[in-house]
């Protein structure tokens, strides 16, 4: 069975797939030399392999995860903001097209917002975390949803958040030119607060957060064989352990790990 009214099966499917691909290079296999591409630091592994009470599979482990999380959350920011270009009246304009907004919302019934009337279109700025904006970011983006207002009576904009400090729909205040500002047709808003005014559900997001998970498991096993990566950091490592005049293991991998950012340093080579 299929619960979610807002979307179809089909269409939450293919988009979870797109959004997997969008991982892109970072789901191709680790081996020592893209381990070390950018020199890691092998203090911080033998102090965290350490202090962290980790094996050495499970700290070049965390390692990898790292270097391959750096970059997604633009795949997560994708999956997003797009999502809503299969949810009815919900718009999604080509990267920088349209006034460069991720989502436009219109509503030929009329949205209501909060100490505002209606409108019946709606601009939204859409950002990962509540605290990924610096103040000039901020100060920009404000100025931006001014002059749409300026240029379009009957609407609102909406800075909406994925992860945001609360469930909110509030106005927007933040700082322009050291002058604090806001307007109630300004708003900042929380993504299950867009998820329930745009289908008309209160509990539409939670409920998408409920078959996410079995979606992306049927979605990675149909894409296996393309995209489960291989790493052989580990092994890479024993086997130039093995090379190391030193009884202990432990050491020998630490040895290992030291020549990938010393291997020139005097003493290590």
């Amino acid at each position: 069975m299929w619960n979610l009214t807002f979307i179809s099966e089909e269409d939450f499917s293919n988009h979870v797939k797109a959004t997997i691909e969008k991982y892109g290079e970072k789901l191709e296999s680790f081996d020592l030399k893209r381990f070390n591409k950018n020199i890691i630091d092998p203090i911080k592994l033998i102090f965290d392999k350490t202090v962290y009470q980790s094996s050495w599979e499970e700290i070049v482990s965390n390692e990898i995860f790292r270097q391959r999380d750096k970059s997604n959350n633009n795949d997560i920011g994708y999956f997003h903001q797009r999502i809503f270009q299969y949810i009815k009246n919900c718009h999604v304009p080509p990267n920088g097209e349209e006034g460069g907004w991720d989502v436009i919302y219109e509503n030929a019934d009329g949205i209501p917002i909060p100490d505002a009337g209606n409108v019946h279109t709606i601009y939204v700025e859409m950002k990962n975390k509540h605290n990924t904006m610096n103040s000039a970011s901020a100060g920009k983006t404000f100025i931006k949803m001014q002059n749409q207002l300026l240029n379009d009576d009957d609407c609102a904009c909406f800075l909406v958040e994925a992860i945001a400090q609360r469930s909110q729909n509030i106005k927007w205040e933040t700082t322009v030119d050291k002058k604090k500002v806001g307007h109630k047709l300004i708003r900042r808003v929380s993504l299950d607060q867009f998820y329930a005014l745009v289908t008309g559900q209160e509990d539409a997001f939670y409920q998408m957060c409920m078959v996410l998970p079995s979606v992306i498991e049927k979605a990675v096993k149909a894409l296996e064989g393309t995209i489960v990566p291989h790493d052989t950091v580990i092994d890479e490592l024993r086997a130039l352990a093995s090379e190391q005049n030193v009884e202990s293991e432990d050491l020998a991998i630490a040895m290992a790990a030291y020549m990938l950012g010393f291997g020139s340093y005097k003493g290590f080579h």
